[in-house]
């Protein structure tokens, strides 16, 4: 075998093992031809056309991230600080995606510088028409913002924003400070204000308990009282029962009636002494005096008699 034949075989196996191309798994190959888009190699082991076709470049088709941080200006000329993290990927695997991916940036570098300037310049205008008590619980809107502005011109690039999270936002120590004391003060107005409504609370039931109280009390009383009257009523009845069938039996017996008065006049004497608890009570003990009230009782008695005969 003469050199010619072993240089021509040496060749073939050379361009034999660059003609096969393996591509890992969730990458994409771009293929050119003399710098012109070709076509695109999938995962696993291809076959590519040696010194003429070539790899422009390989594409991750998987998910990315990027921390970001940077500073926006509400309404109200306060600096607000974001800390932030970015997920994105390549829109689907579409060859015209795939190309617009290749092709649209020189490189990677430029892709993130556009992503994250393009992502800072929405939450910018967003958080500049909103006022610095507003932005802490804006996240959610922030977001949906972003990804409202970003989405076409993400396609275009062929790209997807998956997520944008918010992690942090804070704003300059100054207006930090004044946060705090409006969050005190606040604090302080809702404690008075509930200490106020306890105490009105409980001045307004003190006040009803008193007022059910001198109801109660009241009634009690009024109840008490009209017992007293029935009892007192019952017991002048029993009196004038008594005292009729007394008066009944003293005249079956043919005795003087008169004796009941002068009775109870005495009984009322004997009780003035015993009962007076040193009160000075004067009487006209005189027989006379006597007589004349024992009349005037008997004539009270007489009287009551003709008025029930009249009244039947």
């Amino acid at each position: 075998m003469d050199i010619t034949t072993i240089i021509f075989a040496v060749l073939f196996v050379v361009l034999l093992i660059f003609s096969f191309v393996t591509v890992q798994q969730g990458t994409v190959a771009v293929i050119t031809i003399f710098g012109k888009y070709r076509r695109l190699l999938k995962p696993g082991l291809n076959v590519k056309i040696p010194l003429i076709e070539s790899i422009y470049r390989r594409i991750s088709i998987q998910n990315r991230s990027a921390e970001l941080g940077f500073q926006a200006v509400t309404m109200d000329q306060a600096n607000v600080n974001f800390t932030a993290m970015l997920l994105y990927s390549v829109l689907d695997h579409e060859e015209e995606t795939i190309k617009n991916v290749a092709f649209k940036f020189v490189d990677d570098r430029n892709l993130m510088q556009a992503l994250i300037r393009s992502i800072e310049g929405s939450v910018r205008a967003f958080v500049a028409t909103k006022r610095q008590s507003e932005v802490l619980t804006l996240r959610r809107e922030i977001v949906e913002n972003v990804k409202e502005n970003l989405d076409k011109t993400l396609e275009d690039w062929g790209y997807h924003l998956i997520d944008l999270q918010i992690n942090d936002i804070t704003f300059d120590e100054e207006v930090m400070r004044s946060m705090a004391k409006v969050v005190a003060s606040n604090n302080l107005k809702a404690a008075a204000e509930n200490e106020g409504q306890a105490l009105l609370i409980t001045k307004t039931k003190a006040a009803e308990a008193e007022g059910n109280a001198i109801k109660i009390a009241a009634e009690a009383e009024r109840l008490a009282a009209q017992l007293r009257g029935q009892g007192i009523a019952s017991f002048r009845e029993e009196i004038a029962k008594g005292m009729t069938h007394a008066a009944k039996l003293m005249q079956e017996s043919n005795l003087d009636t008169s004796l009941i008065m002068f009775s109870m006049w005495t009984e009322a004497v004997k009780n003035f002494a015993e009962h007076g608890r040193g009160n000075v009570i004067f009487l006209d003990g005189s027989l006379d005096n006597m007589d004349q009230t024992l009349k005037q009782m008997m004539a009270m008695g007489k009287l009551k008699d003709i008025t029930q005969d009249g009244s039947k």
